[in-house]
């Protein structure tokens, strides 16, 4: 009985197996093929079909010219991408030559939902293909986040135009675009692209041909998505709704745009749920949640608060109770003061150990002698130079400002307190002198309401119309170096690559000290350009001395950003011989504004990580750590100092300068005994103790008392605190009368007509 129950499951099974396998035969052979028979047709016009075979050639021929972008990848990924890139121009011509008809309206109605639900993350495909992750690298977070957001984008357009086609064409060029500009940036200085950065697009213009736009394999994928995108776009077209339907979805999508945006703009609610950028780590973030997601998620973040319980009249209690403690004592020394923030100097040894045929910084490394050295926190990595610029002026730490933004572009639209204002009402003259364009960070204006007497750029020192032609004539520093021995014959020392060396712009900026007003105290803030970005750049004035022997690895950026970094050091020594036989008493603040962007691979070697995304908070503070040099000709007490974040150098250099110094260079001082960092990373304690902006510490109150002193100078113009800030009946007030007179003798026409 049992063996003839199993014949007969045996014969069913069969059975089923023979008709489940007709049914596949007859699926692939007769319905499927009759169903697309009956519902679509392809068409295509001779027109079309040549269009698609020039598309695809040209493709072709870019991964052709481009190839080794694409196998210079490990074994696995390099033919992986390859086959991509290889296909890709095939399918692109295809969807050229060819259009898909449908003729059955339901049909038609509903692929077009699918596709409009499909086609967000077709163009997520393409915006994090452009930023170097593959999207099942991402975290479900930032899939469903990118997704939601880019939907939301095609939402506001199709409610607008009613057009599907519309919503493709208008988002994905935008999406494409901002994507490329951030894999540039990416690339080029280690840090991603935030909405910030369009207001410094003034700076990225002036030094954006110094660096290498060939396609990498990421660029040229990406774009070849985006052209797949268009193309539907282009040849797509929506169904005929009734008239009830059309409206009701344009409503629904428009106000579902609207609710989103603005539970996410005006309320916590997302933040709260933990929908919001990496603050710590904005790298880390890009990478885990993608880069339409970070990038809109940063745009919350760009208008200033007001500090919660902020009230102007707190500002002098919180300052008086710091200082009550400390001895001040008047002083009338004035020395020269001068203060150079070094572009992208940093002793890369600060991320781990490495050997180098020999040392690149000998000179900084061995000044004692009426010396103080240290490591200097800063707020910024690669990129961002005005915002440790800003820190080290002010006193003030970009940290309680929004993250990513940027203060010079932003927040100095007045009279501001600095380090400037203070030397002024003593008696001091002022220079602001940098070897490059003036309009970079928005300067001519921030100098202005910070009231130095002086700005000297670029445009000082050469015919402007000089790099006017060096830029429109292929930007070649070896060509620039011609134009500049042609023109100045006595200046050809004058460049390194293509800026102004460290060496000349000491050679600067003792012409300025030696044609001074002699009868007041002289400071300079100057801001070098020798090390700024772009270590692929090749040029004749500049050939690499220093090698890295600890690694079989060829770091190119690495290597010559430590050769200019011997260059510095031995410009600085120049710098230094000199005042040493300066009878006057003076001081010199030497400090980088943050590391270079070179080789993440290397930067990871050093700190011991294969990911950058996974560092420890301490290893993102040494990322953040620049040197710094107080050398004076005169007997001051050698120190080594460990760690001091950049907002508390001016306070410290007016200290040692034995200068009046304003209650909030006292309260700077104080608090920098107990926090010694602050920056945008956290904050160290006195006791060596690490903290992110997230925890919850016995400083919090400190902090917050910090920050509503800091809100009352850079925003509270109104009712600024003038016992703070000032000294010698200084104020805001007489900042903005100076400003006015001086204008007034510049322009005089203006004020007649005022």
């Amino acid at each position: 009985m049992n063996l003839k129950k199993q014949v007969a499951f045996s014969d069913k099974l069969k059975k089923l197996i023979k008709t489940v396998f007709d049914f596949l035969i007859k699926l692939f052979k007769e319905i499927i093929p009759d169903f697309f028979k009956e519902n679509f047709y392809f068409s295509s016009s001779k027109a079309s079909k040549i269009t698609g075979v020039v598309f695809a050639l040209v493709l072709t021929a870019l991964v052709v010219i481009f190839n080794k972008s694409f196998v210079n990848q490990d074994f696995s990924k390099k033919w992986f991408l390859l086959s991509a890139a290889t296909i890709f121009p095939i399918i692109i011509g295809l969807e050229i030559a060819y259009k898909i008809n449908i003729k059955n309206e339901i049909i038609r109605k509903v692929l077009f939902v699918a596709l409009f639900l499909l086609m967000p993350i077709l163009t997520m495909v393409m915006s994090e293909c452009l930023n170097n992750i593959w999207i099942y690298d991402m975290t479900y977070l930032g899939f469903f986040g990118n997704y939601i957001i880019i939907l939301l984008f095609y939402f506001f357009v199709f409610a607008i135009s009613g057009s599907l086609k519309a919503s493709i064409l208008s988002v994905t060029p935008v999406i494409y675009g901002f994507a490329l500009a951030h894999s540039y940036i990416a690339s080029f200085r280690g840090t991603p692209f935030i909405p910030m950065d369009f207001l410094s697009i003034t700076t990225a213009i002036n030094v954006g041909s110094t660096y290498d736009y060939t396609p990498t394999d990421i660029v040229i994928l990406g774009t070849m998505m985006f052209i797949f995108i268009m193309i539907i776009g282009i040849k797509i077209s929506t169904p005929k709704f009734k008239l009830l339907t059309a409206v009701i979805s344009r409503i629904f999508t428009g106000v579902f745009f609207v609710t989103i945006a603005s539970i996410f703009y005006f309320t916590s609610v997302f933040a709260n749920a933990g929908i919001k950028p990496d603050f710590w780590n904005q790298s880390r973030g890009y990478r885990n949640y993608g880069f339409v997601y970070n990038f809109v998620c940063n745009t919350k973040y760009l208008y200033m608060s007001v500090p919660n319980g902020y009230n102007s009249k707190d500002v002098g209690n919180f300052v008086s109770r710091k200082i009550e403690k400390e001895k001040t004592v008047s002083s009338e020394k004035t020395p020269n003061i001068i203060c150079i923030m070094n572009e992208s100097l940093a002793d890369l040894k600060v991320l781990g150990d490495f050997t180098t045929n020999e040392d690149y910084m000998p000179y900084m490394r061995s000044l004692t002698e009426n010396t103080i050295k240290g490591n200097l926190l800063v707020p910024v990595i690669g990129a961002g130079t005005s915002n440790t610029e800003f820190e080290f002026l002010t006193g003030h730490t970009t940290a309680f400002l929004p993250p990513g933004s940027n203060a010079y572009m932003l927040y100095i639209k007045k009279p501001i307190a600095s380090l400037t204002s203070t030397l002024i009402s003593q008696g001091y003259s002022s220079l602001a002198f940098h070897p490059y364009y003036a309009s970079g960070w928005n300067r001519p204006n921030v100098y202005k309401f910070m009231n130095f007497s002086s700005f000297k750029s670029l445009e000082d020192l050469i015919d402007i119309s000089i790099m006017n032609e060096y830029i429109q004539n292929s930007s070649d520093p070896d060509y620039l170096q011609e134009l500049i021995t042609r023109n100045y014959p006595d200046r050809s020392n004058m460049l390194v690559r293509q800026y102004i060396s460290d060496s000349y712009n000491y050679k600067v900026l003792i012409d300025d000290f030696n044609n001074r007003d002699k009868s007041k105290p002289y400071y300079v803030f100057n801001v070098t350009m020798q090390n700024h970005g772009g270590y692929t750049t090749t040029a004749a004035n500049f050939v690499p001395d220093i090698q890295i022997t600890s690694t079989d690895n060829i770091y190119t950026k690495a290597i010559n950003y430590l050769s200019l970094v011997k260059r510095s050091d031995l410009a600085f020594e120049e710098l230094i011989n000199y005042f040493k036989t300066v009878k006057e008493p003076t001081l010199i603040c030497m400090f980088g504004d943050h590391q270079p962007s070179i080789e993440t691979k290397f930067v990871a070697e050093l700190l011991g990580v294969d990911d950058l995304a996974k560092i420890t908070i301490e290893q993102e503070q040494n990322r953040h750590t620049t040197p710094f040099i107080i050398w004076a000709n005169y007997d001051i007490e050698e120190k080594q100092i460990d760690k001091l974040s950049v907002n508390y150098l001016a306070s410290y250099l007016l200290d040692i300068a034995g200068v009046k110094l304003t209650n909030y260079n006292k309260y700077l001082i104080n608090l920098s005994k107990t926090l010694p960092v602050i920056d945008t990373v956290g904050y160290i304690d006195k006791d060596n103790n690490y903290y992110k902006w997230s925890d919850n510490s016995s400083y919090t109150e400190m902090l917050k008392e910090y920050e509503k002193i800091q809100y009352n100078n850079i925003f509270d113009y109104e009712n600024n605190d003038t016992e703070t800030f000032f000294i010698n009946d200084y104020s805001v007030q007489k900042i903005a009368e100076e400003i006015a007179a001086k204008e007034a003798l510049e322009n005089p026409e203006n004020e007649g007509q005022q």
